[in-house]
C-alpha cells in the first residue's frame, strides 16, 4: 500500500493539529518532557527477554510515576546460552523466569509481560505476515501512547545482529499496518478491535548512540535498573558458560557491577538515550 502524495498531504494536515509531522525534524522532542510523563500507555517490543534492559531506568521511572508499562516480546530466548548442558525448553523458562524478576524490580506487573513464543535466532525467517499480523493486533488491544522498539534507522538501514535487525523492522512495520483499518480487518469485525495510530516513539540501540536526541535522566532509578538486570544470570557472568540457578554472592556483584559500569553519564547525570520520534509511522526513518 501507498500513500499517493494528495493522501500524504491530507493526512499531514489532518495530524498537524495534534502536533504531529511527517519526517523527523533534529530539534524534535517530546512536548513534555519524558521525567515527567503520568497517564500513559507504554509498549515495549523486544526481540528476547533482556532487550528491555536497555531501557529499564526510563521503564522503572514511567511504572513509578503511575504509566502503565507493557514488554512485549517476540522469542522465547531458547537458543542464547554456551551452557552444553540447557535444553531449549529449559531455557525458555529460565529466560521467562529471569524476564519476570527483573520487571518486579522495575514494579511492572508480570501480567504486563507478553511473550509471542517465536524462536530465538530464527526471527527473520518467521512469516512475516503473520508475525506483523501478531503485533498489529497487541497495539491495537494495549493502544499505547508510547513505542519503544529497536531503532530501524534514521535515513539510512540500521545494523543489528539478525534477531534484532529483525524486531526492529518488525515493529515499525506493525505500527504503520495497525492505523489502516483494512489491514488485518479481522481483528476489526471480528475481534472488537479499533485501527489505531501510535503517536510518539521512543527508539532505543545496542550502545550505538549517534542518532540520539533525548536523555532521560534515571538517577533515581539507577538501583532499580542494577537489581533489575543482576537477574539475566543466564546471560551475563559465569551463568552463560555454566548456568547456575542460584549464583553466588560475588557472582552477583560481578552482574551488578557490569549492570552499572553499562549507564552512562552526561551533564553528570546517569541517563539513558533514545532517538525521539513523533508523526506519521510512514515516517519514522526519515
Amino acid at each position: 500500500m501507498r500513500l499517493v502524495r494528495s493522501g500524504l498531504v491530507a493526512l499531514a494536515g489532518m495530524f498537524a493539529t495534534g502536533g504531529l509531522v511527517v519526517g523527523q525534524t533534529a530539534s524534535q522532542k517530546p512536548e513534555v518532557p519524558v521525567e515527567k510523563w503520568t497517564g500513559k500507555t507504554i509498549m515495549l517490543i523486544g526481540a528476547h527477554a533482556d532487550d528491555d534492559a536497555l531501557s529499564h531506568g526510563t521503564l522503572a521511572m514511567l511504572q513509578a510515576h503511575g504509566n502503565q508499562v507493557y514488554i512485549v516480546t517476540l522469542t522465547t530466548g531458547n537458543v542464547g546460552t554456551q551452557d552444553p548442558k540447557l535444553s531449549r525448553t529449559q531455557l525458555a523458562e529460565i529466560r521467562r523466569q529471569e524476564e519476570l524478576e527483573a520487571l518486579k524490580e522495575l514494579g511492572i506487573p508480570g501480567d504486563h509481560y507478553i511473550n509471542l513464543g517465536y524462536d530465538d535466532g530464527m526471527l527473520e525467517f518467521e512469516d512475516r505476515k503473520a508475525v506483523v499480523e501478531n503485533l498489529v493486533r497487541w497495539i491495537r488491544k494495549l493502544r499505547p501512547d508510547v513505542l519503544f522498539a529497536w531503532d530501524p534507522g534514521k535515513n539510512f538501514q540500521r545494523w543489528h545482529k539478525s534477531d534484532h535487525r529483525a524486531a526492529a523492522y518488525l515493529a515499525a512495520d506493525a505500527a504503520r499496518a495497525a492505523m489502516w483499518r483494512l489491514l488485518f480487518e479481522g481483528q476489526i469485525t471480528q475481534e472488537g478491535l479499533k485501527e489505531f495510530m501510535v503517536p510518539e516513539y521512543m527508539f532505543y540501540n545496542d550502545y550505538d548512540f549517534q542518532d540520539e536526541n533525548v536523555w532521560v535522566d534515571i538517577t533515581d532509578f539507577v538501583d532499580k535498573r542494577v537489581s533489575a538486570d543482576a537477574h539475566y544470570s543466564s546471560q551475563y557472568g559465569p551463568g552463560w558458560k555454566n548456568y547456575n540457578a542460584n549464583p553466588s554472592e560475588e557472582e552477583v556483584k560481578e552482574m551488578r557491577a557490569w549492570a552499572l559500569d553499562t549507564i552512562r553519564t552526561r551533564d553528570g547525570k546517569r541517563t539513558e538515550g533514545f532517538r525521539y520520534y513523533r508523526g506519521l509511522p510512514d515516517a519514522m526513518g526519515k
